[in-house]
């Protein structure tokens, strides 16, 4: 999976579950947040992950009964997305995804003949 991910930018959250963990870890779906790092991650249990760290949010030491003993652990970028402005411009760079793709006419004419 390809990340367009950039300090600075704005994210919204799309998932803020976690799995056999009862400590709250302060996102909420649908909440903006700003990246103030990005990058590649290696955890001893969850492995290697493309991570984000938010201004909003500094998780300190995971040293709870659940902790893994990580400092400002980030989180997996997969819970988060680009907040988009304009969200049209966006699903047309998903249909003419090149510079270079043939442009289809938008209205399809039939070319009637006069009698």
């Amino acid at each position: 999976m390809s990340y367009d991910f950039h300090v600075g930018q704005k994210v919204v959250c799309i998932d803020d579950t976690f799995k056999h963990v009862s400590i709250d870890q302060g996102i909420r779906k649908g909440e903006i947040y700003t990246l103030r790092w990005v990058g590649e991650y290696t955890h001893y249990i969850d492995g290697t992950f493309f991570g984000v760290k938010l201004e909003e949010l500094h998780r300190g030491n995971d040293d709870g009964p659940e902790g893994y003993g990580a400092a400002d652990m980030p989180f997996r970028a997969t819970r988060f997305r680009p907040l988009v402005k304009d969200k049209i411009s966006s699903l047309r760079k998903l249909l003419n995804p090149t510079p270079d793709a043939p442009v289809e006419p938008k209205v399809k004419v039939k070319k009637t003949e006069k009698v």
